[in-house]
């Protein structure tokens, strides 16, 4: 048995690294595939990051898998780089490992989530359920 302290760091250990809010602004910029993970209800409250996609969680690994028939279409390959966030950056990390066990080598998250990203003064948007993927 672990705790979940262990259980997080044993996630961490197989990503390559994960991202401040900053670097992923740049890796966002730059082609990454940055994917919301976090609850309706978050998002509800506190806005979307321009130019990612929403995928909610309890489909993640079916969406991202390139195999998959039920795979977004943004996802295209195992090398794809895709960075995950959530509200806090605890959930996205144990998602990303999930994706690195899938073959996905180059899934990480992002640091501290939309929190993080909120506190260093990134840009945010308002939700808009009709543009919800």
């Amino acid at each position: 048995m672990k705790t979940v302290e262990q259980l997080l760091n044993h996630a961490k250990a197989l990503l390559p690294r994960r991202y401040s809010p900053s670097e992923t602004l740049s890796e966002l910029a730059a082609g990454a595939l940055v994917i919301d993970i976090r609850g309706d209800e978050q998002q509800r409250a506190d806005g979307l990051i321009p130019g990612t996609l929403v995928i909610r969680r309890n489909v993640l690994e079916w969406r991202c898998d390139p195999v998959s028939p039920w795979r977004h279409p943004s996802v295209t390959n195992h090398q794809q780089k895709i960075i995950l966030f959530c509200n806090e950056g605890y959930q996205s990390v144990l998602a990303a490992a999930n994706l690195q066990i899938l073959g996905l080598s180059f899934a990480s998250d992002m640091e501290s989530g939309f929190t993080g990203w909120k506190a260093s003064g990134l840009p945010t948007k308002p939700y808009d359920l009709d543009k919800i993927s």
